[in-house]
């Protein structure tokens, strides 16, 4: 159906919903965060599914508690929502290619493990 591109904290906002006092408790790089964003793509987009990533990819960024390579993934669906943390260890490059991978890994599980179901 689409996707929404939202690296600002402005964008999270007005794009997906995200909600202003969260990005300033926990940051972009949180599960709740992602659970938002996951949440607000699938009402933007009108669709059954929303996946979300944000992370700390490098080389900048990063903080005593999040390090480069600190990430997230959610996916919001008609029966649930969950988050995953993964942490990273290659550089920019790498480790947005290695989120992607790695949410659509969980994107497919979820569809694999769905369609085995009665």
């Amino acid at each position: 159906m689409g996707g929404i591109i939202s690296y600002a904290y402005e964008a999270k906002v007005k794009l997906l919903g995200v909600s202003w006092e969260t990005l300033r408790k926990v940051g972009a790089v949180s599960s709740e965060v992602v659970l938002q964003m996951a949440r607000g793509a699938r009402k933007a987009l009108e669709t059954d599914l929303g996946l979300s990533v944000s992370c700390i990819a490098g080389p900048g960024g990063a903080t005593p508690n999040k390090p480069v390579g600190t990430s997230w993934v959610a996916l919001a669906a008609p029966e649930g929502e969950w988050s995953w943390q993964h942490t990273l260890h290659g550089d920019r490059a790498a480790n947005l290619r290695e989120l992607s991978e790695i949410a659509l890994q969980h994107l497919y599980d979820y569809l694999l493990h769905r369609s085995q179901e009665p």
